[in-house]
């Protein structure tokens, strides 16, 4: 007899369904999702002016939430965002996170210090708004650890480092403030080794999933169009690192952004 229940329920913590690459394609897209047990779906917006639209995608669709920020790599093109800007958004009911915000001086290391001040008004309204800050990291651990640590000192915020790929120290000094990891299908390729053994070193009640769709495409799908359907793909893999039933890593990953993002998990059981 063939096993017709639904598979264990996951959460796609980040991805993009506003970009070009899923234009026209919406319903298909959240269907194979809610196929593959991905039930929720976060969509970012990283550039303000693109609010309305990321906006309107999770009003028209059951499943899907949405945060939104000024992306480190666009800080300095964008008009820098104020924290009563970021405080305003977070009243629509399924505003659930500040970002993505962060630090990336891999291809824009010339305007750290513009990147810097865009970071601590997104951390501040973290802060206000009690929502969790959702930060992009590359190429500045060093930095990225001193400024949230330092905040986090100032005042208290939760934190989801999103995509996490950089060293075993940040993701040590994340951790220590409390902070979550998440894993993309970055975790999943072949090579990642060391990325899993950070993963694996992590407490289990810190780790998400996610997709950053319509990048990084875990394996079979890499080098393709990512999908929230393919959370499911990353989250098996993170059930082998713990040594967990596939079930039981949904369930952990499930409770974990239910404690974090506790605007969605709210929204939703009042729904």
């Amino acid at each position: 007899m063939n096993d017709t229940s639904p598979p264990p329920a996951i959460t796609d913590s980040h991805c993009h369904l506003d970009f070009p690459d899923f234009e026209g394609q919406l319903d298909e897209i959240i269907t194979r999702a809610q196929q593959a047990g991905v039930t929720r779906m976060v969509t970012i917006c990283t550039r303000l002016r693109n609010e309305p639209t990321v906006r309107a995608i999770a009003e028209a669709h059951a499943p899907v939430f949405y945060a939104a920020g000024t992306h480190p790599m666009s800080a300095a093109e964008e008009p820098m965002a104020t924290v009563d800007d970021l405080v305003a958004l977070a009243a629509h009911p399924k505003f659930v996170g500040i970002g993505e915000t962060g630090l990336d001086y891999h291809y824009t290391a010339d305007s750290a210090e513009v990147q810097k001040q865009s970071l601590r008004i997104h951390i501040e309204a973290a802060q206000r708004t009690g929502l969790p800050l959702i930060i992009h990291a590359r190429a500045a651990d060093a930095d990225i650890a001193d400024i949230l640590g330092a905040e986090f000192r100032n005042a208290p915020y939760s934190c989801v480092m999103h995509c996490f790929s950089s060293s075993a120290e940040l993701a040590r000094a994340a951790l220590d403030l409390g902070f979550y990891l998440s894993m993309s299908g970055i975790a999943a390729f072949p090579k990642s080794h060391e990325l899993r053994d950070i993963f694996a070193a992590a407490p289990i009640d810190r780790i998400l999933v996610e997709t950053d769709a319509p990048y990084l495409a875990p394996p079979p799908h890499r080098g393709k169009r990512n999908e929230p359907a393919f959370t499911a793909h990353t989250a098996r893999v993170g059930a082998e690192l713990f040594a967990l039933d596939y079930a039981d890593f949904a369930a952990r990953t499930q409770a974990n952004f239910d404690r974090l993002f506790t605007k969605a998990a709210a929204h939703e059981a009042a729904a």
